[in-house]
């Protein structure tokens, strides 16, 4: 039973962003993964749009809305922290729908949630900026409308679509801030460089998402550098899915069980849960 009410987590969530400095949010998969990260001491869940994807055995990108806040409500039922959810482009081109898909999410118990500037048009991967920026001001003018304080992240794609391009992710987050975004983010930055020029150049706190192989960095550095909120993607998805593998090609090739003896045994699993 849930015990802290939907706007008290999300005052909880908003004082996160407002500490001294940055806190990690955790991204479980399922709800056994999102009450192992809550009995760890995450102090807030995130969904991870590929993680939710790859559970239903489809590439990110593949899910419906319904899908995806289905999803949500499963982890939002799992613990009583803070969770905010990737949902993508809002699940439609025009920020009707980006408005309609934070609703929702607050309808999922929801508490915050992602709207990203990725087209899904491998033709032309990026909305425009000035598209981009309406999304995010219907996004955050619904988000507003909500009884209670709901974190809209708004997030440019730049670094992961082919354009690179630093100048237009700072200009794209300070027009996103400007249409009302609680926090930015730019997956991908590919240095710590490029993370302190974002941070610098922005009002708002910025989200750096960990996972990326050589485009990672310790908490502290990211603290450093001035961000105020750490995810961690698909990677603990892909974390669990590497354990998955090397332990079922030791059967298939070797006929061995030597992966048991590096397994969290059941009782200790049983301590997260419940009954």
């Amino acid at each position: 039973m849930q015990t802290v009410t939907q706007a008290e987590k999300a005052a909880q969530f908003a004082a996160l962003h407002a500490g001294p400095g940055a806190f990690v949010i955790g991204n479980p998969f399922d709800a056994g993964s999102a009450r192992v990260l809550a009995g760890l001491g995450f102090p807030a869940l995130a969904t991870s749009s590929g993680a939710c994807a790859a559970a239903l055995g489809r590439r990110d990108g593949r899910v419906t809305r319904e899908e995806a806040l289905a999803h949500a409500r499963l982890i939002v039922g799992a613990c009583d922290l803070p969770v905010s959810a990737d949902l993508e482009k809002g699940f439609g081109n025009d920020p009707a729908a980006a408005a309609e898909t934070v609703r929702r999410a607050a309808e999922a118990g929801l508490v915050g949630c992602s709207i990203e500037d990725a087209s899904g048009d491998a033709a032309a991967p990026l909305f425009p900026a000035a598209q981009a920026i309406e999304r995010v001001a219907a996004a955050a003018e619904a988000a507003r409308g909500l009884p209670f304080r709901f974190m809209l992240t708004a997030r440019t794609e730049n670094f992961l679509r082919g354009n690179p391009d630093l100048d237009d992710t700072i200009a794209r987050l300070q027009a996103f801030a400007r249409a009302g975004a609680d926090v930015l983010m730019a997956p991908g930055l590919p240095s710590l460089d490029a993370v302190r020029a974002v941070c610098r150049a922005v009002d708002r706190p910025v989200n750096f998402m960990a996972g990326l192989r050589g485009k990672s960095f310790t908490v502290a550095e990211l603290e450093a550098a001035g961000v105020r909120r750490i995810s961690l993607a698909t990677s603990l998805y892909r974390a669990a899915i590497t354990g998955v593998i090397d332990a079922a090609r030791e059967v298939r090739a070797q006929g061995s069980f030597g992966y048991l003896e590096r397994t969290i045994a059941t009782p200790d699993l049983n301590a997260f849960l419940r009954d």
